[in-house]
C-alpha cells in the first residue's frame, strides 16, 4: 500500500498546481481587492496588471475557435444521484447533438453533469475554472479547460463566447450569473441573447418576487421580466436557443447584404 504525503491538499492557482507546504492562505481575487495592510500594493498593482492581460490573452487564445456555444450554470453541491444531476446530463447531451459547445465552471455537481453529457454525445465540453479558498479542481468530463485567477476575467469568457445563458438550480454563483447576463441583455451590451432559468419549481419564486415587489416598485420595468425564460423541458430549452441562433444568423447575413450593396453602389458611382 503506498503511503499519501503528509500535508495539505492539492491547490490550483491559474495554471500552477500547489501541494502540502506550498498551499497558501487566500486566493489572487482576495489579495487584489483587500483595501488592508501595508502600502506595498503600490508597487505591486501595475505588475498584477500584466497577469490579469495574460489571462485574457489565455482565455481568448483558447476560446476563439470554439464552435457556437452555450454557458450552462449550476449549483456544484447536486449530489450525482439527484434528478437534477440526470438534468444536467440530458440538457448537455441535447445542446451537443444539436451543434452547441457547453462551456460550464468546470466544477463538481450540475457543472460537471452538463460536462459529461457534452462529452458523452462528442459535444466540445469547455469549463472554465476559478481559484478558490477551497478545493476545486476541474471536472473529469472537461475536454477544453482553463483555470482563472480573476472572477471577472472568468465572467468575459462566459459572456463573450456564448449565444445563450441556461440557469440551472443553484446558490449565489449561479445567482451572481443570472443577473450579470439579464444586465447586459437590458442594457443592450450583448443582443438577441436568450436567458433561460431551468425549473420552474426552483425559479418561480424569484421571478414572482422581481414582478410582485422589484417591478411593483419601479425599480424594473415590466418588459424586463422577458429577458427570462422558464422551462422544465430540455428539448424546449435547446429549442429556443437553436431559433435565437438561426434568427441572428440570418439577421447577420442581412446585414452583410447591405454592406455589399453599399458598396456595390460606390464602386458602379466611380
Amino acid at each position: 500500500m503506498t503511503n499519501k504525503p503528509v500535508g495539505r491538499t492539492e491547490h490550483q492557482r491559474g495554471p500552477v498546481i500547489l501541494r502540502r507546504t506550498q498551499v497558501k492562505a487566500g486566493t489572487t481575487d482576495q489579495r487584489l481587492l483587500d483595501s488592508q495592510g501595508s502600502s506595498d500594493w503600490v508597487h505591486t498593482d501595475p505588475w498584477r496588471v500584466l497577469r490579469i492581460q495574460s489571462e485574457f490573452v489565455e482565455g481568448f487564445g483558447l476560446l476563439a475557435e470554439l464552435p457556437a456555444a452555450v454557458s450552462v450554470f449550476g449549483s456544484a453541491r447536486t449530489p450525482v444521484d439527484h434528478p437534477e444531476y440526470a438534468t444536467g446530463m440530458a440538457l448537455g447531451g441535447a445542446l451537443a447533438r444539436a451543434g452547441f459547445a457547453v462551456i460550464t465552471g468546470g466544477g463538481p455537481g450540475s457543472m460537471e453533469a452538463v460536462n459529461r453529457g457534452a462529452s458523452e454525445a462528442g459535444g466540445t465540453s469547455v469549463g472554465l475554472g476559478i481559484e478558490l479558498p477551497f478545493e476545486q479542481s476541474l471536472n473529469a468530463w472537461v475536454d477544453l479547460g482553463v483555470n482563472f485567477r480573476y472572477f471577472f476575467v472568468r465572467k468575459t469568457m462566459f459572456v463573450k463566447y456564448a449565444q445563450a445563458f441556461v440557469i440551472l438550480p443553484g446558490g449565489f454563483g449561479t445567482l451572481d450569473e443570472t443577473f450579470e447576463a439579464l444586465t447586459l441583455v437590458q442594457t443592450q451590451k450583448v443582443t438577441r441573447f436568450p436567458v433561460i432559468l431551468f425549473g420552474r419549481d426552483y425559479w418561480s419564486g424569484l421571478v414572482e418576487w422581481l414582478r410582485n415587489t422589484v417591478e411593483a416598485a419601479g425599480k424594473i420595468n415590466a418588459p424586463d421580466l422577458d429577458l427570462m425564460y422558464i422551462t422544465d423541458d430540455v428539448e424546449d430549452a435547446v429549442a429556443r436557443i437553436v431559433e435565437a441562433e438561426k434568427s441572428r444568423s440570418e439577421q447577420s447575413e442581412a446585414e452583410q447584404a447591405v454592406v455589399a450593396e453599399s458598396l456595390a453602389q460606390i464602386h458602379d458611382g466611380e
